[in-house]
């Protein structure tokens, strides 16, 4: 699964360089899967459950699921790149939100704010710890800072299959849950809207939007925990 992460990992960070003005998220798309392939792996999304795609590109008020096409990037966009990698059977899952040229300081503050709860809920995942520990702290980061989590969507369980249980909620008592063990695998990655907590579902059976209108975030990473703590097995914030 490292391995896969290694890959995903440097996918996300081409295509972070890559999303500019003027850029549409089929190019992203295209770059992504020349760039999987030529690892000697594959998008784990394309085709699974039909999705079109070998990324998600999920523009502004789109939390999750863009089907990339023809939307071109502009000046102070955000976008939601959600990659899969398969390698030699094994799936790393991870997801980034980038600014496209200056955005505003809304904008900024929840782009910081959704990574800032991905790496509090990071430093939960270790031994001993139960799910729960996880999910509290994407939320008290989330709602310390007047933002919203979107409770209808979920982390999940990711190795051989990229959805496996248990599901990763971003909200939670502390405590609760399975005890984390040496092992597991999670795909943890909040969600937030701008705005108010509830989605709807796009004309096209994908797309997630917040119900306002408002800008959505999303950041996640595959994470192992370890004897010694939580791996970041998709590491596209190092360098």
């Amino acid at each position: 699964m490292a391995a896969a992460g290694t890959i995903q990992a440097r996918c996300l960070k081409m295509l972070r360089a890559k999303a500019r003005p003027g850029v549409t998220t089929e190019e992203l798309d295209l770059t992504a899967e020349r760039f999987i392939t030529s690892q000697g792996a594959q998008p784990s999304f394309l085709g699974y459950r039909g999705f079109p795609g070998s990324i998600c590109a999920s523009p502004n008020s789109m939390v999750v699921h863009g089907i990339p096409g023809g939307y071109e990037l502009r000046r102070g966009d955000i976008l939601s790149l959600d990659v899969g990698v398969t390698k030699e059977g094994w799936v790393a899952d991870a997801a980034i939100t980038v600014p496209v040229g200056e955005i505003s300081p809304a904008a900024r503050r929840l782009l910081t704010t959704t990574e800032a709860a991905l790496h509090a809920a990071v430093e939960q995942a270790r031994p001993g710890n139960h799910l729960g520990d996880i999910s509290h702290a994407v939320q008290r980061t989330v709602e310390a800072d007047g933002l919203s989590i979107i409770r209808s969507l979920v982390g999940h369980g990711v190795g051989r299959e990229m959805h496996e249980d248990p599901q990763v909620p971003n909200y939670g008592e502390p405590g609760r849950g399975p005890e984390l063990e040496p092992g597991m695998v999670f795909a943890i990655e909040p969600m937030v809207n701008s705005g108010g907590p509830d989605v709807r579902v796009g004309d096209d059976n994908w797309a997630v939007y917040s119900a306002d209108g408002s800008l959505a975030a999303h950041f996640e990473f595959t994470v192992a925990i370890t004897e010694n703590g939580s791996r970041i097995l998709t590491p596209w914030h190092e360098g």
